[in-house]
C-alpha cells in the first residue's frame, strides 16, 4: 500500500523532537541560564515570591525546572517527569506572577505552557534517549 502525500512517515515523532528541541533549549538558554547567574551571582536576589516561600526557593525551583529539566526535555530523558515543573513554572507565570498584567506579558509564558502540555502529551517520540533506554 502506497503513502499519500499528505503522509509522512516519522511525522510525529520528528514533531515531537523538534518542540522538545525548539522548547527545551530556547527556555534553558533564553531564561534558565539568566536565572542561574542570579542565583549564583553575588548580587541580591530579586525573584517573585508568589507562594510565600522566599525570593531565593523560589529561584531555586525555577532554575531547577528551566535548566536542568530543560536541558532533561531537549534531550527526551525522563521526559515527562521533566516536563511537569516546566508545565507548573508556566503556569504559575501565567496564572499567578503575571495574572493582572496585559496579554504582551502572559503571551510567552502561555505559549511556552502550551508547548509543554503538548510535549507531555505527545510524549518524547522515537527520537529521544527515552526510547533508546526503552528498548
Amino acid at each position: 500500500m502506497r503513502r499519500s502525500v499528505t503522509e509522512i512517515r516519522y511525522g510525529n515523532d520528528i514533531s515531537a523532537l523538534l518542540l522538545r528541541l525548539v522548547f527545551g533549549l530556547a527556555m534553558f538558554y533564553e531564561h534558565g541560564l539568566g536565572k542561574w547567574q542570579v542565583l549564583f551571582g553575588n548580587g541580591e536576589i530579586q525573584f517573585p515570591d508568589p507562594f510565600g516561600i522566599g525570593a531565593t526557593f523560589s529561584l531555586i525551583l525555577a532554575v531547577f525546572a528551566e535548566v536542568v529539566c530543560a536541558i532533561l526535555v531537549a534531550a527526551g530523558l525522563f521526559t515527562r517527569y521533566a516536563i511537569v515543573p516546566l508545565i507548573v513554572t508556566m503556569a504559575v507565570a501565567v496564572f499567578v506572577v503575571h495574572s493582572g498584567d496585559a496579554f504582551g506579558k502572559i503571551e510567552l509564558p502561555l505559549a511556552y505552557l502550551v508547548g509543554y502540555v503538548a510535549i507531555f502529551l505527545m510524549g518524547p517520540g522515537n527520537f529521544s534517549v527515552d526510547r533508546l533506554i526503552r528498548n
